[in-house]
């Protein structure tokens, strides 16, 4: 015989239809509660793509894509050169670079007529450097170079053997003051100097050091600062990418890469042409 304690309590007396509905609702509410915790617990973290954050294969895909883009604009501009259109690119190309630099989030379509204007510009310059200068190849060459010397640098930097260190730094700012100073002087000598058969390239060229021409030494250390500007670059995105940055920071690091691989491109091929130019 039960206890009359538990006779006496609501809670023990058998419940009424409406009541074991109600119980069995809440009870299947728990579970299904209690399944929806354990598939979040059990499911992967969110990837910082799905959170909106910078990655790798984001900086990847944006700077393949650029660069596609500055190599079918250089096919017109290699395959129907025009002197105009070749200055026309360098002009638009040098002051969407300056615009696109100063923006704090770069726009896309900005950087999308940048690397046009840029291909085509490349595309142009590197038919006339092989026409003028007799310089079969020089475009492949220097395309060459420029490929193995990014990737050297890729590799030194995995590598941890390079690191951007803050001397690092001040050299890289110091050389290209000192680059632009002697740039800007080179093209008023070009401009206005006198018209000689080794004035092509201005000093650069009418200048030699133990019989090589000053526009070698010159090329070499433009080499070693872009090169110091790609170590500049793999750290910014590293850093960005630790930090958890936006994902749309991903375009200011893929813009800077390709504005490197341009300026590494352009000094190759320049020492090409003043060396078939010596022949």
């Amino acid at each position: 015989m039960a206890s009359p304690i538990f006779k006496r309590g609501a809670e023990f007396q058998p419940a009424s239809g409406a009541e074991a509905h109600n119980a069995a609702l809440q009870g299947n509410s728990v579970a299904t509660q209690n399944a929806n915790l354990n598939a979040q617990f059990n499911s992967p973290s969110a990837s910082p793509a799905d959170t909106g954050r910078m990655t790798y294969e984001g900086v990847i895909a944006k700077t393949s894509g650029i660069a596609i883009l500055v190599l079918l604009f250089a096919i017109p501009g290699y395959m129907f050169p025009n002197t105009v259109g070749m200055i026309a690119g360098a002009i638009v190309g040098l002051v969407l670079g300056l615009v696109i630099a100063f923006q704090k989030r770069p726009k896309p379509f900005l950087i999308a007529l940048y690397a046009m204007a840029e291909g085509y510009f490349l595309g142009a310059i590197t038919v006339w450097v092989q026409d003028v200068y007799d310089a079969p190849g020089a475009g492949l060459q220097a395309l060459l170079a420029t490929g193995i010397t990014f990737g050297v640098c890729l590799a030194l930097y995995k590598s941890g053997k390079v690191r951007y260190t803050p001397k690092m730094q001040k050299f890289l700012m110091i050389g290209l003051i000192s680059y632009m100073a002697f740039s800007l002087v080179n093209v008023l000598v070009m401009v206005f100097g006198p018209e000689t058969d080794n004035n092509a390239f201005g000093l650069r060229t009418s200048y030699e050091i133990f019989g090589i021409p000053l526009g070698i030494f010159i090329g070499i250390f433009a080499v070693f600062l872009a090169c110091i500007s790609l170590i500049g670059d793999f750290d910014f995105i590293e850093n960005a990418v630790k930090r958890g940055l936006p994902d749309w920071v991903e375009w200011k690091a893929s813009f800077g890469l390709i504005v490197t691989l341009v300026w590494l491109y352009i000094e190759f091929l320049r020492i090409i042409a003043i060396m078939f130019g010596r022949r």
